[in-house]
């Protein structure tokens, strides 16, 4: 490389060529490194269409009781169609027009049923609320149509694999008495993974043999507990819980951390998926996998579908009655196993 000239035409000392690559250097890997800046914020919705979705939150978290988790999905699909309809100059709820609504729905695409499911339910509900607060005369949702939304029967544990899990927690420790209420607790009322985390010491009557569940939108039911249930509850009440228990830290949870917390949800499904391997059970197990056996045995045990309906909490029967496609399914295999005439060839 020809050596560098001074302004004078001589030569440059050998430190200031080795400053001056160093410099230039320094401007490439600057330049090749540089930060990008970060994404332009969305464009503020007008104050009119955004003011009536929050408004419609703060109305279903006081009348109905729904739960944050739900309100921020609702809220976020609603402000995703106000972008839309401000795109094209809306500015109220009250101009919106079936046509809008119906073209906002076809705009997203490729998603899943059960995504554009929820979004059209979301909007039908807000619309509904402008009616009733007289925001607009109409339902400008009532003559739009969802995408065909083809429930998936839920799978089920055998009685035979549920007995394995129930019986994988080994010993007499404190967290192998927890574990063992949990899943005893589980199987025996069926409860959503969230209920029992939240569950506590007041909810669960050992006496009468029932506990007290505050369910999706703060519903309350009662759900019978069983002769198992209630023995391994009572165990670790009386030899568990006690050691788990740390002053100042613990409330009135029912079941413990080591910490002296309540447990999470996710340390749930990771006690449930453990407790599921070591018991030799390949299918992917969940807590709501034990909530779908409790009601698909209850069923094949011939108990009524209303009375499963009320110790699962569901608001509809129509969501009750998968179950029932579940036990036809299962007579169906039965059939075509056992009878003698699928056997012949």
């Amino acid at each position: 490389m020809p050596a560098l000239r001074g302004r004078v035409g001589g030569l440059l000392p050998r430190r200031e060529i080795a400053l001056n690559r160093a410099a230039l250097l320094l401007r490439h890997v600057t330049a090749s490194t540089r930060i990008p800046a970060p994404p332009a914020a969305a464009p503020a919705l007008p104050a009119a269409l955004d003011d009536a979705i929050t408004d419609f939150g703060n109305a279903l978290s006081l009348e109905r009781g729904r739960s944050p988790r739900t309100l921020e999905a609702y809220e976020n699909d609603l402000r995703q169609c106000a972008r839309f309809l401000a795109a094209r100059r809306v500015r109220v709820w009250a101009a919106v027009t079936p046509a809008q609504a119906a073209a906002w729905l076809a705009s997203l695409g490729r998603l899943a049923p059960s995504s554009a499911a929820r979004k059209l339910s979301a909007l039908r509900m807000f619309a509904r609320h402008l009616v009733s607060a007289r925001v607009r005369a109409d339902d400008f949702t009532a003559l739009l149509t969802g995408p065909k939304h083809r429930r998936k029967l839920p799978a089920t544990l055998t009685a035979a694999e549920v007995g394995r899990i129930l019986a994988a927690p080994a010993g007499g420790g404190v967290p192998a008495l927890r574990d063992r209420a949990i899943l005893e607790l589980f199987y025996s009322s069926g409860l959503r993974v969230s209920e029992l985390a939240g569950l506590t010491l007041q909810q669960v009557d050992l006496e009468n043999g029932f506990v007290r569940v505050f369910g999706k939108g703060a519903k309350e039911r009662i759900v019978p507990l069983g002769g198992a249930a209630r023995a391994a509850l009572a165990t670790w009440l009386a030899s568990g819980r006690p050691a788990f228990v740390k002053p100042k830290k613990t409330a009135s949870q029912f079941f413990l951390s080591r910490r002296g917390t309540a447990i999470s949800r996710q340390m749930l499904w990771v006690l449930v998926k453990n407790h599921a391997r070591r018991a030799g059970v390949t299918k992917p197990v969940k807590p709501h996998l034990l909530r779908h056996s409790f009601a698909t045995h209850l069923l094949g045990g011939g108990a009524d579908l209303r009375a499963i309906q009320e110790m699962l909490g569901h608001a509809n029967i129509s969501t009750t009655q998968i179950y029932t496609a579940v036990e036809a399914t299962r007579l169906v295999e039965h059939h075509t196993k056992f009878h003698p005439r699928n056997r012949e060839k």
